[in-house]
């Protein structure tokens, strides 16, 4: 299996197809991420907030791959965003991981309604991560038009990435739009609507007529649009299936079907980031 690597606005490059590790217990997270390597993953999606980056950081030590053949990204926990805060809880991800350096640090959420919609402050202690080596590459997650909007006007560095909610229900595609007319990457968490998409006769239809399974079809959709994708299972067998996708094609209707899904915010299956406020106890 060759994975695509698309190229990030900083120069450095990024798999597209990647292994998400959220709700994974801290104790099983070791062995579901050296079953995603032994699957072909090379790309780990990991966050503070989800309690299994020191699972990963046992994974990788333990794998026998070189620590420059494996992408690993994790995420600000919404209770750090203070500069300090941040700077404090980006050290104890690097411990955790066990890491002198992370492929790719993001904020998680914008949460514009705490900190006095100060997520500017925070964006700019991320700057520093990049500048002193320990991040190689910094971006955002979550954040909508104006919070891109804000940071580009505010701001030095343009986000590498903004991971957000996509699937065919909910396309994001002002959010989508936005981040790419900036040269920013979309990375879509939820590819397959947490299941919901699977059944849909559209995408049954064009998996029967491949001879791929409906996850397959999706999760093919999703490059073909140049999005980054991070399925998540627990099975071996459904990682091996969800990664062999880079040796067929959706052709311009089939694709076009599954885009016209879309069901707007009524299709949206995680909360709104314009008012998701929520700081872990």
């Amino acid at each position: 299996m060759t994975i695509t690597q698309l190229t990030l606005n900083d120069g450095r490059s990024i798999p597209q197809l990647g292994f998400g590790v959220f709700q994974i217990p801290p104790a099983d997270t070791a062995q579901v991420t050296l079953d995603a390597f032994e699957a072909g993953y090379r790309h780990i999606d990991t966050a503070q907030m989800y309690g299994n980056e020191a699972g990963v950081g046992e994974a990788l030590r333990t794998s026998g791959l070189d620590r420059d053949d494996v992408y690993i990204t994790t995420k600000l926990n919404n209770g750090f965003h203070r500069p300090d805060d941040a700077r404090a809880a980006f050290e104890k991800s690097l411990d955790r991981l066990g890491l002198d350096q992370v492929d790719l640090f993001l904020i998680h959420w914008p949460l514009p309604t705490r900190y006095d919609g100060d997520y500017v402050s925070t964006w700019n202690t991320l700057i520093e991560f990049a500048a002193d080596g320990r991040a190689r590459s910094i971006g955002v997650s979550n954040f909508q038009v104006d919070h891109l909007a804000r940071l580009a006007a505010e701001t030095s560095v343009v986000p590498a990435v903004n991971q957000i909610e996509v699937h065919p229900y909910f396309g994001n595609e002002a959010v989508r739009a936005a981040g790419a007319a900036a040269g920013i990457l979309t990375e879509a968490w939820s590819p397959i609507a947490q299941g919901a998409v699977l059944d849909d006769p559209v995408v049954t239809g064009i998996a029967a007529k491949l001879g791929r399974t409906p996850s397959q079809v999706t999760l093919r959709w999703h490059l073909q649009r140049g999005d980054i994708v991070f399925p998540k299972t627990l099975s071996p067998a459904r990682m091996r299936e969800n990664a062999a996708i880079f040796d067929f094609e959706l052709d311009a209707d089939d694709q076009a079907a599954i885009t016209a899904l879309d069901r707007g915010d009524d299709g949206r299956r995680g909360p709104n980031p314009s008012t998701f406020d929520w700081i872990p106890s």
